[in-house]
């Protein structure tokens, strides 16, 4: 398995450590910031919208149901813990990888 510090083994899944950017022009995973997954948010932190569009996001990169993913810690914060169900740290990391846009330093963004 490749290393992402944004990325905890689970036993039913992962856990992703996500730092969430609101009211961006449209949704997007970002790169890595501060050993957090970066994602850009097209929505703001208004009546829980923000979560949400998160939600829809990872489950689409992902290719879980928006069902399989629950947002563990942060509700309301940028530094989130998202669990994700049904989604081995392998394929998690192979298909985020393309959206990356890490530096060799291993910051990003």
């Amino acid at each position: 398995m490749a290393e992402a510090p944004w990325l905890t083994p689970r036993p039913d899944g992962v856990e992703l450590a996500v730092y969430a950017r609101p009211g961006a022009k449209r949704s997007a995973v970002a790169g890595v910031h501060g050993g957090a997954l970066a994602v850009r948010l097209a929505a703001r932190p208004v009546d829980d919208a923000a979560n949400r569009e998160l939600v829809r996001l990872l489950a689409a990169n992902l290719g879980v149901p928006r069902t399989a993913i629950t947002l563990r810690t942060g509700a309301r914060a940028r530094a989130k813990r998202i669990h994700v169900r049904g989604v081995t740290p392998d394929e998690a990391i192979r298909r985020l990888a393309p959206l990356l846009s890490i530096d060799k330093e291993g910051g990003g963004d």
